[in-house]
C-alpha cells in the first residue's frame, strides 16, 4: 500500500532556494518546486523529522493541514475552523498564530491573523469545551497563514525555534550571519569536505563552524528540540531511531584540522572558540589571530568565504574604502591558486577590490540585500583604485 503524501513548505533566505530544493531531494522528498523565498515538497510525514534535523539551508519545516480560495476574513475564518485542529495537538499546548501576505486584499492583517487563531480557539472549545491558551514568546504550537491575492494556505510549524538556531552559538560577533545563511554560501561556493577552506574574518565563527559540521557529518539539528515534538503524531521510538543513526554517521576528529578560522580581534576569536566547542567541532578547525592583510594560505589551494565588515556591520565607508583595495593586494599576494567568496552589502566591494569577479549572486542576509562575489585570484601588481573620500 502507497504511504500517504503529505505537502510542505521550507522557508529559507532568499537567494537559496535552488540550493535547498537540491538538499530537500537529497533527502527523498517529492514534488519539490522553488519558490521566491523557499522550497515546497511532499513526502510521508516522517519526512518531516528528517529535514529539520538534516537541513542545514531551511528556516522551517512548514506542514500545510489547509489551502483555499479566500475574499474576507470570515472565509479565512471559515477556512481554519474546518481543520482538525483537536487531531493535531492537546489543548493544553501553547498557541501562537503568525500571517504572511502578497497582495492580500484584506485591510487589516491583524485582524485577519487574530480571526484566524478564534477559528483554531473555537474548533478547540466545540470539541471539548476549553480553549488553548495564546503564548507569543514561547508557544509549544505554531501555527502560520500565508495569504496570496485570492488563496490562503495554513500550515503547523513542525520547527519551533527557527532551524537557523542549531544550538551551538555561545558568544556572537556585532553583526553575525544567520547559521543557514552561512551554510548556503558554502552551497552557492562549491566547497566539499576535503578542500582546504578559510575564513580570514571569521568574527563568532559561523562560517567555519557550519563547514566543520559537514566534514564531520553531524547533522544540524542533533543539539536541539523541535516543534513535532508537541504535536499529536509525533513518535518518540521512531525519532530517537532517526537521531540516532544521525548520531552514529559523525566522522571520528582528524588528525589535523581540515577547516581555518582567523580574526584580527581577539574577542571574536574566543567566541569562535567557544561556539566551535559548543558545536563539538573545535577539533576540526584551525583557529588562530591573524589579520586577513597579512596571514598566509594555509594550503596550496583552496577556498576562501568570508563577510568583509561593511558600512551597516562595522566601519566607516572612508574606512572600507581604503580596505577594500589592500584586501585585494592581501589576495593576490598570498592567495594564487585559490578562489575567494564574498558576501557583502557593500556593492563597491566588486569596484574597488581591484579583482574581477566570475561571479555574482544576489542574497539577502534578512532584509539587506547582498551579493556573494566569486574571485578566481591569480598573482598580480597592487590595484589600488582612486576613492575619493565617502566611496
Amino acid at each position: 500500500m502507497a504511504i500517504p503524501l503529505d505537502r510542505f513548505f521550507a522557508p529559507c533566505p532568499r537567494g537559496l532556494e535552488a540550493p535547498l530544493a537540491a538538499e530537500l531531494e537529497a533527502l527523498h522528498a517529492q514534488f519539490v518546486a522553488a519558490a521566491e523565498g523557499g522550497v515546497s515538497f511532499s513526502g510521508p510525514r516522517e519526512l518531516a523529522l528528517h529535514a529539520n534535523l538534516e537541513s542545514r539551508l531551511a528556516s522551517r519545516i512548514l506542514w500545510q493541514v489547509a489551502h483555499g480560495r479566500y475574499r474576507s476574513e470570515d472565509d479565512l475564518y471559515r477556512l481554519a475552523k474546518d481543520v482538525d485542529w483537536p487531531a493535531h495537538f492537546r489543548v493544553d499546548r501553547t498557541l501562537r498564530v503568525d500571517l504572511a501576505a502578497t497582495r492580500s486584499p484584506l485591510q487589516s492583517l491583524e485582524f485577519a491573523t487574530l480571526k484566524v487563531k478564534d477559528a483554531v480557539c473555537d474548533r478547540f472549545r466545540d470539541a471539548g469545551g476549553t480553549r488553548p491558551s495564546v503564548d507569543k514568546e514561547r508557544p509549544d504550537v505554531r501555527v502560520h497563514a500565508y495569504l496570496t491575492d485570492r488563496e490562503a494556505t495554513l500550515y503547523l510549524d513542525t520547527s519551533g525555534e527557527p532551524l537557523f538556531k542549531r544550538g551551538y552559538r555561545r558568544d556572537a560577533d556585532l553583526a553575525p550571519l544567520r547559521e543557514n545563511l552561512a551554510a548556503g554560501l558554502l552551497a552557492l561556493s562549491g566547497w566539499r569536505p576535503g578542500t582546504a577552506l578559510l575564513d580570514p574574518m571569521c568574527g563568532s565563527g559561523t562560517i567555519a563552524i557550519e563547514a566543520a559540521l559537514q566534514a564531520s557529518g553531524r547533522a544540524p539539528g542533533l543539539g536541539r528540540a523541535f516543534g513535532f515534538q508537541k504535536l499529536a503524531w509525533y513518535d518518540g521510538p521512531t525519532w530517537q531511531r532517526i537521531r540516532q543513526r544521525a548520531r552514529d554517521r559523525a566522522l571520528p576528529a582528524p588528525a589535523s584540522p581540515v577547516v581555518f578560522a582567523s580574526d584580527v580581534d581577539a574577542q571574536a576569536i574566543n567566541a569562535c572558540r567557544t561556539n566551535a566547542a559548543a558545536a563539538d567541532v573545535a577539533e576540526w578547525i584551525a583557529i588562530e589571530a591573524g589579520d586577513v592583510l597579512e596571514r598566509r594560505a594555509p594550503a596550496a589551494a583552496g577556498l576562501i568565504v568570508t563577510n568583509p565588515p561593511y558600512g551597516v556591520r562595522l566601519d566607516s565607508e572612508a574606512a572600507l574604502a581604503a580596505f577594500y583595495p589592500r584586501l585585494g593586494d592581501a589576495l593576490k599576494q598570498r592567495f594564487a591558486g585559490w578562489t575567494a567568496c564574498l558576501i557583502t552589502g557593500d556593492l563597491r566591494l566588486a569596484k574597488l577590490i581591484g579583482l574581477k569577479p566570475s561571479r555574482r549572486t544576489p542574497l539577502f542576509n534578512g532584509n539587506l540585500e547582498c551579493r556573494l562575489f566569486r574571485f578566481d585570484i591569480v598573482a598580480g601588481r597592487p590595484t589600488r583604485p582612486q576613492v575619493t573620500p565617502g566611496g
